[in-house]
């Protein structure tokens, strides 16, 4: 507008981004931003290097006092937010840690979700309030051993014996797992006609175990394991009724993957943060570093691959808020995030040179856990396959 004043450029939102939240989205953002600083960022570096989430269970239950479990979620004790809300919320878990992101992913996105969308009333009046207040926590298990990208392989399966089900098979690499007290499984059915169907097994059902897995290099605040499902048996309405076959599944990932897109922005975030705050002050040949031709050109492309990245979650937030979301645009917006969130870990830590690979920074822990983040939930093959699937109308996946 003519006359209008120019506000000054802000190098933290250089496109001016917050302009498009609403007083809602940013006091919700402002929310989550405030409880991540004050309960992870003091703690993070520490539990990262010891390579475990102590209190997992109190995070759990301050996450849903303040509506981020089954954020999107309506009715149960879900807050019944926007998808830009639950992603605003998403980039400021993961700009603290990819673990803590995770966890509130899994618990939302997954295992509520499928409850909620393909549950039985019964089902979701037993779990869900309680999982959306973070007394409950669930976990989702589809990946196992030997079949990740191919949940269709899934060795897992559920015959019939009687009115009863009984589960047997393995899952792997499980968030949640080992402090969960319900799990979404899905398996190989023998007598269904849908084929996989998802099963909502508590978890002190005998027979299910969840030994925690060790030794990670990534995602080390988070906790990962192992699902054991040894002739667990469970009453006929543990099934998940709406749903059969893959559909249900890949429906709930398509949810976390939204999230996702969100997320890696947030890890990419706080590392160009960082790189940004030391480049100013750290000084090398009589002069700040970020005075060097070099480092503002590698600052000047993480901020336009980071920006770019939370256009593009903004942009799908807003399809999925209007219902016209599809699963390859959630795939185009995975591929990218990630890919990118991960290149400006690395470049930030080139800035910051040896002290970069510090702890006192969070940068490498950024870059190691984006590590996972670019597996989990659909590989970089997997959503490149999908995508040339959508533009070319020829299906690659078996080759």
């Amino acid at each position: 507008m003519p006359g209008a004043a120019t506000p000054p450029f802000d190098p933290y939102d250089p496109l001016g981004l917050d302009d498009l939240l609403t007083p809602e989205d940013l006091a919700i953002r402002d929310t989550v931003r405030k409880w991540a600083a004050d309960r992870v960022l003091p703690h993070v570096a520490e539990w990262y290097e010891r390579g475990e989430l102590p209190g997992i269970r109190e995070l759990a239950r301050e996450l849903g006092g303040i509506g981020a479990l089954g954020m999107p979620l309506t009715g149960y004790g879900c807050a019944g937010a926007t998808a830009v809300q639950y992603g605003l919320a998403c980039l400021e878990l993961e700009a603290a840690d990819s673990g803590i992101r995770s966890l509130v992913s899994v618990q939302g996105s997954l295992a509520m979700y499928a409850i909620h969308r393909y549950g039985s009333e019964e089902q979701k009046q037993r779990w869900l309030p309680a999982m959306a207040a973070g007394e409950v926590i669930g976990c989702f298990g589809l990946t196992e051993p030997d079949h990740g990208s191919d949940p269709a392989a899934m060795r897992t399966r559920a015959e019939r014996d009687g009115s009863d089900w009984v589960l047997s098979g393995r899952k792997m690499w499980i968030t949640n797992g080992s402090v969960a007290g319900v799990a979404v499984v899905w398996a190989q059915t023998t007598d269904s006609p849908s084929g996989i169907r998802g099963f909502v097994v508590p978890t002190d059902t005998p027979g299910f175990s969840a030994p925690e897995i060790h030794h990670k290099w990534s995602l080390r605040a988070s906790v990962t394991s192992e699902l054991v499902l040894d002739d667990v048996r469970l009453p006929a309405d543990a099934v998940l009724p709406e749903v059969g076959g893959l559909r249900g599944p890949l429906s709930c990932l398509s949810h976390a993957r939204y999230g996702i897109v969100w997320g890696a922005m947030g890890a990419a975030r706080s590392s160009f943060e960082a790189a940004l705050d030391y480049a100013r002050t750290r000084e090398q040949f009589g002069r700040p570093i970020g005075g060097f031709q070099l480092t503002q050109a590698k600052l000047a492309d993480m901020a336009v691959e980071l920006h770019k990245g939370v256009l593009l979650a903004h942009h799908l937030g807003r399809r999925m808020d209007a219902g016209r979301l599809r699963p390859e645009q959630v795939s185009f917006g995975k591929l990218n995030n990630v890919r990118e969130a991960i290149e400006i870990c690395r470049t930030a830590r080139t800035i910051l040179g040896a002290n970069g690979i510090s702890l006192e920074y969070p940068v490498m822990r950024h870059a190691t856990n984006l590590e996972s983040v670019l597996t989990y939930e659909g590989t970089v093959e997997m959503h490149q396959l999908v995508l040339g699937k959508a533009l070319t109308g020829l299906d690659a996946f078996r080759g």
